[in-house]
Parts: structure tokens; C-alpha cells; sequence
């Protein structure tokens, strides 16, 4: 940086502290957070170490992870965010991309519904089609249909914690907290062969509002409306911001979503950015007004916790007061 005053003598670098030293000794930086010489970080499935002021890391291709959750929240497999409410079905992801050869092995369709009177859509109902195979997972439940049409698709389905875990032999992996999370997870081998509302998982953010056309659009609305299931579902043609419908319930919204960029959370910031996480909280916070159709506040925090867990930021936020979960009865 160009700032006047003292600079290190020839050899020695500036440590980021005031410090010189050598280039051996060179601190790395990741979000804003300093690191010294032989720390690792995780990043996805990948180890990071700091080695002479650079990060090195390994390359193994890392499963891609999707997550629909909260009113209307969506993080696609390229880490894109942003919000789309949609009272229809719609597709989550599928491999059947308009490909000549490409004969898809799976889709998973999203059933989105108006939660609280502001407008804004929840997952209410997930299917899943897996071959010949449907599971509908609704209503803390699923069930299995089987069809006429496609192959064979083994899967198995296991409770872990809070979530019911759908596991199919072709790469698929859906895993569903019963209310209004989903997360679907897809094998390396999916990268750049998928479309819908979780992109396209080619490691590319910026393509991933790409819509069932073929088209890239800018506008969320546009690119959600294009994956609709029937084309009798009207098209949304205005982002709702519940906030603004319910202004006597902003500020208690922001004061209970404050939790995410609190000191509980402290440990993570640096590694998952709260302020999405904040937003959607807030937003759903005040949308959620009907009560019992959303815990939304809870799902939100939960939210993010999930992600801070994933970059290794374990916090303990639930207490008997937030959101409190009862471990023994889910054990």
C-alpha cells in the first residue's frame, strides 16, 4: 500500500501489524481475518494452508450444495443468493437440460406456498422424481410412487438429528428439515450438466440465472418465472418486501435477527458473511405474521448456523429462550 512513513528495511515485509518480517514469515488474509505462516483453513472440502503470505490448497472436487429455505430464500449450488417468491411449482434442479442426448436421471420440483398474509411463498412440498421412482415429502412425511417410465434408481432415506436424509445411487442427495429447508446435494460428476432454480454448478455464479429457454437474465423474477411446472400458475411481477407491508413489526424483526451479527456468532463472521443471512432473517421475520406456518425466524438463524458449521464455526446459539430444540427427544 502507498502510505507514507516507515517502510520495512530491504528483505523484510510488512506483516500487516506493524511488524517486519521475513517473507517466510508472511501473515495470509481470508475475509478480512489475518493468518500466520502454517495455519490451515477449510474451504468447502478443500484444506488451505498459508505458506509465505499465499494460500496453497488442494483441488478435490467438492460436492455441490444447493439450499432452498426460509420465505423464498435461495443459495445455488455457485453460491449465488437471492429471493424469489413464487406460489407454484417450480424446479429446484434437474439434469434434463435441453440437451438432444442428455436423458436426465433425476428432477426435484419444489412446491412453493403464500406463508403469512405479506405475499411471500415457503417450500411447502418437495418431489422428487428418481427414475421411475417419485417421492413426495410433505407434512413431516414422505411417500413413494412408483411409475411407469425410467429406470431404476436405488436410494435410501435415514433420520439424522432434525433432518430426513434422501440418498440416491445416481449422485443425488436431498436432505430436509420437515418444514420449510432443503438442501440438495450433487456429486462432482453433475458440474455444468444441471439447470433450474439452484443454476447450473459450473463453479460460475454470474451464468446462474439462466432460464429454461437457454436465456441469461438478469432480473430474479424473470429467471424464477421460467421454471415454473404449469403455465397456469401467474408469473410474479414484483419482489414483495414484507418489511414495508408491516412496518410495526420491522423493528422487532431487526432487533431479533441481530443475533446473527452478534457476539454469539462472532467466531463465524469471518468466515460466512452475516449479512445475507441478517437480510433474509429480517425479512422473513416480519413476513411471517399467521404464525405456525414458518417458524421463520428460527429457520433463518438456522440458516445460518448450518453454514458456519459447514466452514468448521461451530456455535451454540439455541438456548432454552431461542429457539430451543428439545435433543433428547430427537435422539
Amino acid at each position: 500500500e502507498c502510505v507514507s512513513g516507515c517502510v520495512c528495511p530491504k528483505g523484510l515485509f510488512d506483516d500487516g501489524k506493524g511488524g517486519c518480517v521475513e517473507e517466510k514469515d508472511c501473515p495470509c488474509i481470508h475475509n478480512n481475518q489475518w493468518y500466520s505462516p502454517g495455519q490451515k483453513i477449510k474451504v468447502d472440502c478443500n484444506t488451505c494452508t498459508c505458506q509465505k503470505g499465499a494460500w496453497t490448497c488442494t483441488e478435490y472436487m467438492c460436492y455441490g450444495t444447493c439450499m432452498i429455505y426460509g420465505s423464498g430464500h435461495y443459495i445455488t449450488f455457485d453460491g449465488k443468493f437471492y429471493d424469489f417468491d413464487g406460489s407454484c411449482e417450480y424446479v429446484a434442479t434437474q439434469d434434463f437440460c435441453g440437451d438432444e442426448n442428455s436423458s436426465g436421471s433425476f428432477s426435484i420440483i419444489t412446491e412453493n406456498v403464500p406463508c403469512g398474509t405479506t405475499g411471500v411463498t415457503c417450500s411447502k412440498a418437495i418431489k422428487m422424481f428418481l427414475g421411475k421412482t417419485e417421492l413426495k415429502l410433505e407434512n413431516k412425511d414422505y411417500k413413494e410412487i412408483q411409475r411407469d417410465i425410467g429406470d431404476d434408481v436405488r436410494y435410501g432415506n435415514r433420520t439424522v438429528g432434525l433432518y430426513l436424509v434422501i440418498e440416491a445411487s445416481n449422485g443425488v442427495m436431498l436432505i430436509w428439515d420437515k418444514k420449510t429447508t432443503v438442501f440438495i446435494k450433487l456429486t462432482p460428476d453433475y458440474k455444468g450438466k444441471v439447470c433450474g432454480l439452484c443454476g447450473n454448478f459450473d463453479d460460475k455464479s454470474n451464468n446462474d440465472f439462466t432460464t429454461r429457454s437457454g436465456l441469461l437474465e438478469t432480473s430474479a423474477l424473470k429467471f424464477g418465472n421460467s421454471w415454473k411446472q404449469s403455465s397456469m400458475c401467474p408469473d410474479v411481477t414484483q419482489e414483495i418486501k414484507p418489511c414495508d407491508i408491516k412496518p410495526h413489526r420491522k423493528s422487532w424483526a431487526e432487533k431479533e435477527c441481530s443475533i446473527i451479527q452478534s457476539e454469539v456468532f462472532k467466531i463465524c463472521h469471518s468466515k460466512v458473511d452475516p449479512k445475507p443471512f441478517y437480510e433474509a432473517c429480517v425479512h422473513d421475520a416480519c413476513s411471517c405474521d399467521s404464525g405456525g406456518d414458518c417458524e421463520c425466524f428460527c429457520s433463518a438463524v438456522a440458516a445460518y448456523a448450518q453454514e458456519c458449521t459447514k466452514a468448521e464455526a461451530c456455535v451454540f446459539w439455541r438456548t432454552p429462550d431461542i429457539c430451543p430444540i428439545f435433543c433428547d427427544y430427537y435422539n
